[in-house]
């Protein structure tokens, strides 16, 4: 049953990921701000689905594993700064990569306190 609620949620997590950098690339635009959003919705859906209590394992994983596993992306976000990186400023991919750590770190802790104290 595992398996099968993983890719339920994948099914629905991976399109929405897909969908938020193709808009964001629209018309040769960078793409890197709709990874930037999707990555940190996912850390903030994580973090409110830990905060809340007694969530069953199989909504865990449903929405944890399934949905935030496939909506968010590490290698896109690797690949944005290195492709940011190439393009020669340096300004730019360490601004985009604090503001993903800063924002989705501080997206997962607000969201994990607002359920604890719900």
């Amino acid at each position: 049953m595992t398996p099968l609620l993983v890719a339920l949620g994948a099914a629905v997590g991976a399109p929405l990921r897909l969908l938020a950098t193709r808009v964001a690339g629209r018309g040769g635009r960078d793409p890197a701000p709709g990874t930037l959003v999707v990555n940190v919705a996912g850390s903030a859906v994580l973090g409110l689905l830990l905060g809340l209590a007694d969530v069953p394992a199989g909504v865990v994983v449903l929405v944890g594993t399934g949905f935030c596993g496939a909506l968010t992306t590490f290698s896109t976000f690797g690949a944005d700064v290195v492709r940011l990186r190439a393009d020669g400023a340096l300004a730019r991919p360490l601004a985009y990569l604090g503001a993903t750590l800063v924002l989705g770190l501080g997206a997962a802790a607000g969201a994990y306190l607002t359920a604890r104290g719900l």
